[in-house]
């Protein structure tokens, strides 16, 4: 990215901002108001008028529902002002007709509502009101309440209930000298009151005319929907237009505000691609000869602190149709190079494609700076091999495929589409792992037919360690999780060193370089054959036949101690010395807390979590299968009861115990509830995938890979211009 400046007098503002505009290439920034002598700039004349024609405009969009991705061509827009405001008043009384008739079909349907309980009772209007003597009450209510009620009330003489299902009249003489006595009556029954049309005749005639009015409505608010389509299908290729290019006018006209300004020049500065610099000068010196100059005001490179760390101006300060008559005006109002705003280069990332949907999550965090090397290919690398290996299961995962071409196909929100490719990376994962590990629903069926009955093994390639004859799995995959976080965090690290480089090798050695050499230092010396009765056995023996014949039993003692040698003296030394440049004297307790404990300990530990994960999704299914088909246990592995009852464990020789007899063989009752269970057990086990195993992978990405280089904060870029879909440029 090159920063630039297009300077020059207010006569050619006009003509400097359309060129502008039709390049689509200068990402403006907006100028801060710190020059002195300089002000933002006014909008140009008829910015407020253009932009109240496209809110109108918009609105009649909406209004009539116009489809934004209807393909529209040869628009003509002559005369676009009268012809907006003729759709604006033929819209609007539409759509004042269609709420005034769509109020009108409401009134209607809470008086039918109400008349349903009068129509139950099936007593004529007139005789349900108009006493002299009587009070009356219709509405609904549970008539024994009414009842208890009304006999308890010693305001009341006589009465008399007509109910019809919760439908109920009361007709109540109250007592000499009261009156009103039915409210007080009715008050706690949750008796619903319902008023009585001042009308003769059975409420069901009465129903029938309402019915036949709301139909008539009906009708009356299709023929205003059939002429608002009319509308739509007329004026909605030159709304579609006509809001391109008020939305182009608009853009142009309001251009200046983001301008430094004199009485007589204007400033606009912002950031070209560096290979596009050549064509913003030479059309620009097209349009407007000698009257702007255009300078590329430096190449830069940034690190993470907003830092300059290469720099290289132009040879003649910019001379892009400079002119002694420009020059003067701008320097006779104070002129100066000093940046205009924000100085930092805007960003594009630029990803191939599978990897675009995993910049999604890297911008929920924060875009990228322009120095900053962007994460989202170790995004697309590790996060869904993290799900895939603690989920692990092909039926859950194609699952999750299935979820992850719906939300990319059904949606149009391109962060729900990102969120849709990436489960579909997580899916593929989950499934082929799946495979691996011979599990489907947390079942063997896999194991059975592909790797033992397809293939003649005798088991799958991978197992997790929830069964006992495995569970040096369940020891391995913690050391494994362990080195892939020593891995994923050292890239981290190298990403931040590859940063801070830019600006110095001691830097970049003291904030990055003694990290990484105190974490790997520490733990090439854990997993060396020094006081091995202190260590856990399984850092020596799971990659080295139990279960994994990789032939690593620990490094030598002798690469041990002088891994941790280098990692004290070189990596904690180090840390202990930025500390102490940042924080003084306490420096040196920071640098044992943030280097010994966190940085060594504490972060590659946290990737144990993964491990943990595939015990727990695993040990999920498999209570949810326990529970329906029962299972039991057999020289240490277990088996589900698909194809036989609790009693087949007694004849099997060797040590076998039954785990659960399983619903299915407990009779009709117990079968049917548990295939209620086994869906819901495995939908339940679904979700945790998401909310558990989901969570953890994003948050090893967030806290320990982010956390060693990652800040954001950067801009998108956005060039000043627009892509024209429904208009073409004169």
């Amino acid at each position: 990215m090159s920063r630039v400046s297009v300077t020059g007098a207010k006569r050619v503002l006009t003509d400097t901002i359309e060129t502008v505009h039709r390049l689509d290439l200068l990402h403006v920034t907006g100028y801060d108001g710190e020059w002195e002598g300089f002000e933002p700039g006014d909008p140009v004349a008829g910015a407020d008028e253009a932009a109240d024609r496209l809110v109108t405009v918009r609105s009649l969009i909406s209004l009539l529902d116009v489809d934004q991705d209807r393909e529209t061509s040869g628009i003509d827009l002559d005369g676009m002002g009268d012809r907006i405001e003729t759709v604006r008043t033929r819209a609007n009384e539409l759509d004042d007709r269609r709420e005034d008739l769509e109020g009108q079909r409401a009134d209607l349907a809470d008086r039918i509502d109400a008349l349903e309980p009068l129509a139950a009772l099936g007593i004529d209007l007139d005789l349900l009101s108009g006493y002299d003597s009587l009070e009356t009450r219709v509405g609904e209510a549970d008539e024994a309440a009414v009842r208890e009620a009304l006999d308890s009330s010693e305001r009341i003489d006589r009465y008399e209930l007509f109910t019809e299902d919760r439908a109920v009249a009361v007709f109540a003489e109250p007592a000499p000298g009261e009156t009103a006595v039915l409210d007080d009556a009715l008050t706690g029954t949750e008796f619903v009151a319902v008023d009585v049309p001042d009308a003769e005749g059975s409420p069901e005639d009465h129903l029938d005319d309402l019915d036949g009015r709301r139909s008539a409505l009906a009708d009356d608010v299709e023929d205003v929907e059939a002429e608002i389509r009319e509308v739509r299908d007329e004026h909605g290729d030159f709304l579609l237009a006509a809001e391109e290019e008020l939305a182009i006018e608009v853009q142009r006209r309001e251009a200046p505000l983001s301008f430094a300004t004199t009485k007589n020049a204007f400033v606009a500065e912002g950031w070209v691609p560096t290979d596009r610099f050549d064509d913003l000068e030479s059309r620009l010196r097209e349009a407007v000869g000698d009257h702007v100059v255009v300078e590329e005001l430096e190449q830069a490179s940034y690190n993470s602190d907003g830092h300059v760390t290469e720099r290289e101006p132009t040879e003649s300060g910019g001379d892009g149709g400079s002119s002694d008559e420009t020059e003067a005006e701008v320097a006779a109002d104070g002129g100066t190079d000093v940046a205009i705003g924000k100085r930092d280069p805007p960003v594009v990332q630029d990803n191939p494609g599978p990897v675009k949907p995993f910049e999604f999550l890297v911008k929920t965090v924060s875009r990228p700076k322009y120095s900053e090397i962007d994460p989202s290919i170790v995004l697309f690398l590790t996060l869904p091999l993290m799900f895939g290996f603690m989920i692990g299961d092909a039926g859950y995962g194609l699952v999750y495929l299935t979820v992850g071409t719906l939300l990319f196909k059904r949606f149009e929100s391109d962060g729900i589409r990102a969120l849709g490719a990436i489960t579909l990376w997580a899916g593929g994962f989950t499934f082929l792992f799946g495979i691996l590990y011979g599990e489907i629903f947390g079942t063997e069926f896999i194991k059975m037919y592909l790797w033992e009955g397809a293939l003649g093994l005798e088991s799958q390639p991978l197992h997790k360690g929830l069964m006992p004859t495995y569970g040096a799995y369940a020891n391995a995959w913690l050391l494994i999780s362990v080195l892939f976080g020593l891995l994923h965090m050292t890239v981290g690290y190298l990403f931040d060193f590859a940063d801070n480089l830019r600006t110095s090798f001691k830097t970049a050695m003291l904030e990055s370089g003694s990290y990484l050499i105190l974490m790997l230092g520490v733990w090439v010396w854990l997993m060396s054959r020094t006081l091995m009765g202190v260590k856990p056995e399984l850092m020596f023996v799971a990659l080295d036949g139990q279960p994994f014949a990789l032939g690593f039993a620990g490094f030598s003692p002798t690469v041990g101690w002088a891994g941790l040698g280098v990692g004290l003296v070189v990596g904690l030394g180090l840390v202990i010395v930025n500390e102490v440049n940042h924080f003084g004297g306490i420096g040196v307790l920071v640098g044992f807390l943030e280097g010994l404990l966190r940085a060594a300990f504490v972060n590659p530990l946290s990737y144990t979590r993964l491990a943990a994960e595939v015990l727990a999704e695993v040990g999920l299914a498999f209570a949810v299968n326990l529970l329906v088909f029962g299972a039991y246990e057999h020289n240490g592995e277990f088996h589900l009861l698909f194809t036989h009852g609790p009693g087949y464990v007694e004849t099997l020789s060797g040590e076998a115990s039954l785990m659960f007899g399983g619903l299915i063989h407990m009779g009709i009752a117990g079968a049917a509830f548990g295939m209620v269970l086994l869906v819901v057990g495995h939908m339940l086990v679904l979700g945790v995938g998401v909310m558990s195993a989901g969570l953890q992978a994003v948050r090893l990405e967030y806290v320990e890979f982010f956390n060693q280089f990652y800040e954001g904060g950067g801009d998108q870029y956005e060039p000043f211009g627009y892509e024209r879909t429904h208009t073409l440029e004169e």
